[in-house]
């Protein structure tokens, strides 16, 4: 592993702002009920939602996988990142509403109020699951290798029980207030380094990227031919928006923050925000990554891509920035992680089991649970570089898991014949169809792109919803309620939005959003 050398004034410009983050967590955190710990009282303002959205958002796999993807296959790797837009404003117009509406805690327990039990305690223990041993516990890892590369003779256990420690200082005793409140200035931080090394890298290397550009490169090219190894053009239709929305509207981690939101209206314009916002990663990661493929040609390992752009192009002070920057992203990602696992345990397992806590014990519960939560991503952490071809084939299951999880999803907002137990059927029939790919996919589908088995997933799943809740009774009305889409409900809302000024309509916001999308897509 390549090592680098940091000076004094780095080192210190890092370690004052991670003291900052602590105390500036622990000073604004909220914990004196369960709304407040696990939602922060349902009190944050649009561009609160947003930027903590976007920080939660942008994690290790972001900075460090995106710009190396950008490296090795070009700016292809952006798709994922454009597609996610199209389906924020998805998210924001159609499923927003009915979450805020419903006053849940957790999207599984959104899963329990349209259908039953089966379908909420199924989708949290994946949740849960998932969180702790290859989110949070990637997230510790990335940041250890990252801190290796600077202070090589540092134990690489050590790194990541301290990068424990500074996520849960603040976040287990403040919650949600206390993780939004840091990746406000994350996020600001973030943004700031990130065009910074933006700018260094287009300073040393931009002709390189401008002539790939004039020789229309297929490294510059989105659109790519559907024999294409990184991203073939039909399942950016297909394929991509699928797990976007499993990514943006059924992931615990990153809606808990839209939960936070004091309105639904201020809700949706946090989401649209953090959509413009997540259009600049085209400039501040993927072009970059790119462009490093000059600058640093010959790497093994594309993932060394971002480390190499920070230690290498950021001059002394900047350099403390852009290590902050990046260390802002780590610790939001544990952070946010931890928060919402935490809520998934408590509101979706111990809530229901004893029935009789009140507010103070549920907090009390979920601290502690944040607690074992953050000691077993740290305990796992350093075995990922031991079992990266485990984790490969758990990050493959959960792309197979993730269609049943959104057409449950789907078919419940917009169909209304659908229940709960052809709902847990299908999502039972999902997970098996999951574990028969990971020890057949090639039999079945072949060398078929994975982005291209998503639909036949999606449909094979939506099908066994529907057909399995016609052998059972009509939902009772009941579970309809704040559950499903209603047009008449959209038709009305456009009609008010229309009386209120421009600016403040978050459909115009969201329509310039999708023409903005369609321009980047034409242009590259």
């Amino acid at each position: 592993m390549e090592a680098f050398s940091i000076g004094t004034i780095d080192i210190v410009i890092v370690a004052v702002y991670l003291l900052f983050i602590i105390w500036w967590g622990i000073k604004n955190g909220k914990s004196t009920d369960a709304q407040s710990y696990f939602l922060a009282g349902r009190s944050m303002p649009w561009w609160v939602v947003g930027l903590s959205l976007f920080a939660a958002s942008i994690s290790s796999t972001t900075l460090i996988g995106q710009s190396g993807d950008a490296y090795h296959t070009g700016l292809a790797v952006f798709n994922y990142n454009l597609t996610g837009i199209i389906v924020m404003v998805f998210f924001a117009v159609f499923l927003l509403p009915l979450y805020i509406r419903s006053k849940v805690f957790t999207i599984p327990e959104f899963l329990e109020r349209r259908f039953d039990k089966r379908s909420r305690y199924y989708f949290s223990a994946i949740c849960i699951v998932g969180n702790i041993f290859l989110d949070a516990a990637g997230a510790l890892y990335a940041a250890a290798l990252i801190i290796k590369l600077v202070l090589p003779e540092v134990d690489l256990h050590l790194i990541i029980v301290v990068f424990a420690i500074i996520a849960a200082s603040y976040t287990i005793p403040g919650g949600l207030s206390s993780a939004i409140n840091a990746e406000l200035i994350q996020a600001v931080v973030l943004i700031l380094g990130s065009v910074l090394l933006t700018y260094f890298c287009f300073s040393q290397g931009g002709d390189y990227f401008f002539n790939l550009w004039t020789n229309d490169d297929i490294l510059v090219k989105l659109i790519r031919p559907l024999s294409d190894n990184a991203t073939p053009w039909l399942g950016l239709i297909v394929g991509m928006p699928v797990l976007g929305i499993y990514f943006w509207a059924n992931n615990q981690t990153l809606v808990q923050r839209v939960l936070s939101a004091k309105t639904i209206d201020e809700g949706r314009k946090g989401v649209i925000f953090t959509g413009f916002l997540t259009m600049s990663t085209l400039f501040i990661i993927a072009v970059p990554g790119l462009i490093a493929r000059n600058l640093f040609p010959g790497l093994e390992k594309p993932d060394m891509v971002y480390p190499n752009m920070v230690m290498q192009l950021m001059p002394v002070g900047l350099l403390g920035v852009m290590l902050a920057a990046l260390l802002s992203a780590l610790t939001s990602t544990i952070s946010a992680i931890l928060n919402s696992t935490s809520t998934l345990f408590t509101m979706d397992f111990y809530a229901q089991i004893t029935k009789e806590a009140d507010a103070k014990k549920l907090v009390l519960v979920g601290k502690i649970a944040s607690c074992i939560i953050i000691i077993l991503a740290a305990l796992w952490a350093p075995q990922i570089g031991k079992f990266g071809s485990l984790l490969k084939y758990y990050q493959e299951m959960l792309s197979y898991i993730a269609p049943p999880i959104v057409a449950a999803f789907l078919l419940g907002i917009f169909n209304k014949r659908v229940n709960g137990s052809g709902a847990f059927i299908g999502l039972i029939s999902g997970f098996l169809i999951a574990l028969l790919l990971l020890f057949y996919k090639n039999a079945i589908f072949g060398d078929l792109h994975f982005l291209l088995m998503v639909p036949f997933l999606l449909i094979f799943s939506m099908m066994v919803i529907y057909v399995a809740s016609l052998f059972f009774g009509v939902p009772k009305m009941q579970a309809l309620i704040d559950t499903t889409f209603s047009f008449i409900d959209l038709k009305e809302e456009y009609v008010n939005l229309r009386r209120t000024a421009w600016y403040k309509n978050y459909q115009i916001w969201a329509a310039i959003l999708l023409v903005l999308s369609a321009f980047i897509w034409i242009i590259f």
